[in-house]
């Protein structure tokens, strides 16, 4: 099949009249019609996931700051008269919680999910076209390279940056949140059992959370460098990216093959 035919379903066959545009359609819109592909990558458990996740992490830096570093403004009476900091690591804890469930739930569907859903949790380092494509896509974000590569799921530069920063930072997070959650918990607790040996490995207290507060400024560096780089590519390059998280369809928007 020739190339400028690769994404014509049926080429040389009229489109049925129920699938002609209509109103001030003009023939360029129709012929932007053939040459757009759409392919279902992120099932609905992935994108709810994906968007509980973005919430709990937004909670969980606000609460965590703000129990890190408590303003003046917080200072508004004695602690036998307010409760606001104790409702403050409620919501802080609570978040942790649902942070925690959704992540061994996608852990979960990494297993019965399609192809895409594994990405998050490996990054395949011997292959060689995987080391070729990263250093493109390196250029790329560079403005070095002109033109993007096309993928149906994460490229190979934001696939290395969700496994580090999610996959293996949330973990940390995960288990460091929950190690100092314990100290509260007491000894004997759930919460001593899963994460209390995690205090004992690091030494004392305020290393664990000196580390757990580190941890959320790398996940707030991600953060700021992933919705960058999802609204760029959605205005730069070939391929939807949010909406592609809202419906879970990439949608292509051209007929290059490559």
């Amino acid at each position: 099949m020739a190339e400028d035919t690769i994404h014509i379903a049926n080429p040389g066959i009229e489109p049925l009249q129920s699938s002609r545009l209509t109103g001030d359609a003009t023939e360029a819109d129709i012929e932007s019609i053939r040459r757009r592909t759409s392919v279902y990558v992120y099932e609905a458990p992935v994108r709810i996931w994906h968007w509980t996740n973005a919430l709990a992490i937004v909670v969980l830096i606000a609460t965590g700051f703000m129990i890190g570093s408590p303003p003046p403004s917080m200072q508004i009476g004695e602690a036998t008269h307010q409760f606001l900091f104790g409702y403050i690591r409620f919501v802080h804890f609570a978040a942790g919680m649902i942070m925690t469930v959704g992540f061994f739930g996608r852990i979960y569907w990494a297993f019965v999910g399609n192809h895409h859903a594994k990405q998050l949790f490996y990054v395949p380092v011997w292959k060689k076209a995987w080391w070729r494509e990263m250093f493109h896509e390196l250029k790329w974000y560079a403005f070095i390279e002109k033109t993007p590569k096309k993928y149906v799921g994460h490229n190979p530069l934001a696939q290395i940056a969700m496994f580090f920063f999610m996959t293996i930072g949330i973990t940390f997070m995960i288990v460091t949140g929950w190690a100092l959650y314990a100290e509260g918990a007491g000894q004997g607790s759930f919460a001593d059992t899963v994460a209390g040996w995690v205090l004992g490995l690091v030494g004392n207290s305020m290393v664990l959370h000196t580390l757990h507060h580190i941890g959320m400024w790398f996940i707030v560096i991600f953060m700021i460098i992933h919705i960058y780089a999802a609204i760029r590519e959605d205005i730069m390059s070939r391929q939807s990216m949010v909406s592609t998280m809202i419906s879970g369809h990439r949608t292509f928007k051209d007929d290059k093959i490559d």
